[in-house]
């Protein structure tokens, strides 16, 4: 496979994905990138550096210099988020590099974004592969396992997941659930699109508690999550694509959830004293000074986290109901 370049690898995400990707044979050199230098050194030493483990330091809003880093990859893995900002640019540079793209993005606009790029990529011989995550990702592989192997035709794909009780959460990942609950969710229902949202009460009907395997009942809320809209454009059969999720512990959630309903959600600046400060960094700033606290009341001592997939159809004329599950804890 060559060399994989992982912008973000110093990050919650990256960094698991870089160890992950030092275990596979076929991968001669991963290349941990971060905009902090000695974020991305630090990685490279904890994996113990050799000849296939490297760092470089990128800030992504460069183009120039993103583009120079990627030249000779050739895959690169794109951890940085909130990719509402950072993906759709990040990906013309992958273009313009010639190289191989991944990205996990779970950002409902970007990936829209990101699509309207298919004819850049093609023209430039690129392939791009988007969502590649949980919930996008491992979600849209369920779903197309029913569907082709289990399945005439699938009729519904309800998507819902939880997480939580990781070492930490940065800026970016408070931001993107902060903009999950100030912007419409757009969910599939009847074959029609509609927009609501989690805060207001036209997300309301959706709604409820669900089970989850070795973590139990919590409430799911509307996510503006893409595979709402990216499954019924691979599946013209389907009626119904939901995506429902929630934070835990519980406390944490609706802390942020209520921040947002005082307007904290907010980018425009407000003066401070001297200084101007965006509503949206001081709930951010709050919410991880808050995070400890309210982990150590709920008793939450590890990772955790399940992604659940209800798909429904038809086979050989009789309605199917499939479930399926992963549930992973002490993983962060």
């Amino acid at each position: 496979m060559g060399s994989i370049v992982v912008l973000g690898g110093a990050g919650g995400v990256g960094k698991v994905a870089v160890e992950a990707l030092t275990l596979i044979d076929s991968v001669d050199e991963v290349v941990v990138t971060d905009a902090r230098a000695d974020a991305a050194e630090a990685v490279v030493a904890e994996l113990g550096g050799g000849p296939g483990l490297r760092s470089a330091s990128v800030d992504v809003t460069d183009t120039d210099a993103l583009v120079d880093l990627l030249r000779g990859a050739d895959v690169v893995l794109n951890c940085v988020g909130p990719f509402y900002r950072f993906g759709p640019p990040t990906l013309r540079a992958a273009i313009a590099a010639g190289v191989g793209y991944v990205d996990i993005c779970d950002d409902l606009d970007a990936t829209r974004a990101l699509l309207e790029l298919d004819g850049e990529a093609r023209a430039a011989g690129v392939s791009a592969l988007i969502g590649m995550g949980n919930s996008p990702g491992l979600a849209n592989i369920f779903v197309k396992l029913c569907a082709e192997d289990l399945l005439d035709e699938v009729r519904s794909a309800e998507i819902m997941h939880i997480h939580g009780g990781e070492p930490s959460e940065g800026a970016a990942v408070l931001k993107h659930r902060i903009h999950a609950m100030v912007n419409d969710v757009p969910l599939y229902v009847d074959g029609h699109f509609i927009a609501v949202r989690q805060l207001e009460e036209s997300g309301e009907p959706f709604i409820h508690t669900e089970e989850f395997p070795d973590l139990g009942p919590y409430p799911v809320y509307p996510y503006p999550h893409p595979e709402t809209i990216t499954l019924p454009r691979a599946f013209p059969s389907l009626r119904t694509a939901t995506n429902l999720g929630v934070v835990y512990p519980l406390s944490y959630f609706q802390m942020t959830q209520d921040l947002v309903r005082v307007g904290m959600g907010s980018y425009d600046p407000i003066p401070v004293g001297d200084a101007e400060i965006a509503p949206v960094d001081m709930a951010v700033a709050l919410l991880q000074q808050e995070r400890p606290r309210l982990i150590a009341e709920a008793g939450v001592t590890e990772p955790g986290g399940c992604l659940r997939v209800i798909v429904g159809g038809t086979k050989d004329g009789e309605e199917h109901r499939y479930i399926c599950s992963l549930t992973s804890k002490g993983a962060g």
